[in-house]
């Protein structure tokens, strides 16, 4: 089997709806391979949040719109990856910072690295230069027309450990965002996948 650098997966959990947007893994390997030199697995890896596998990944999505309430097992692997050195991206589909996503998945945070672990980071933060350069997170459709809670969110919020992004954390419904076939980037003026491209870099490079 060939090796490669980076490969895709998506955390599968008990509760809500963890199978979201599933045209975007596509289109964010797509953008990879097109923009990077990584030697790209070009399908994505569904792994169960309560599987040890799941440990060994460098890079986890985890998303949803409904509420979050995870097992003892769900837990003490998140935990265990995000203090390990894992990297997890978490996208709220609702867009929605008081909805039944974010409320309860913030709660699971709480729980693990307590309440004051989530923060805000700064528009400067080195995520946003790591690849491409941006003055922050990228503006998505859904906050643009008015979608959730109607508010264009101008951060994103993380969990850092020793200094490094660990969990990323986003209101902002990235995944709906990149969720089209990426053959039809070609009709974009801008590719809009190019914030995923910065994600997973930075992610990498921890």
């Amino acid at each position: 089997m060939r090796p490669v650098d980076f490969y895709f997966t998506r955390l599968m959990y008990e509760s809500g709806d963890w199978d979201v947007d599933i045209r975007m893994p596509s289109n964010v390997l797509n953008s990879l391979v097109e923009y990077t030199t990584l030697r790209v697995d070009p399908a994505e890896r569904v792994v169960a949040l309560s599987d040890p596998k799941m440990l060994e990944a460098p890079f986890c999505f985890l998303a949803g719109h409904k509420l979050v309430q995870f097992t003892p097992a769900e837990r003490k692997n998140f935990e265990r990856y995000v203090r390990g050195g894992g990297f997890v991206f978490v996208d709220d589909c609702n867009h929605d910072i008081d909805g039944l996503f974010a409320k309860s998945f913030e709660a699971e945070l709480a729980k693990m690295f307590g309440p004051k672990a989530l923060k805000k980071i700064p528009n400067t933060h080195p995520i946003y230069s790591s690849f491409f350069k941006f003055d922050g997170p990228p503006n998505t459709g859904n906050e643009l027309n008015g979608w959730g809670d109607d508010l264009v969110h101008d951060y994103l919020k993380a969990i850092e450990i020793n200094g490094r992004i660990r969990v990323l954390y986003s209101n902002k419904d990235y995944g709906c965002e990149w969720d089209y076939d990426f053959r039809n980037k070609r009709w974009l003026v801008i590719d809009n996948t190019r914030f995923a491209v910065n994600i997973i870099q930075y992610a990498l490079g921890a």
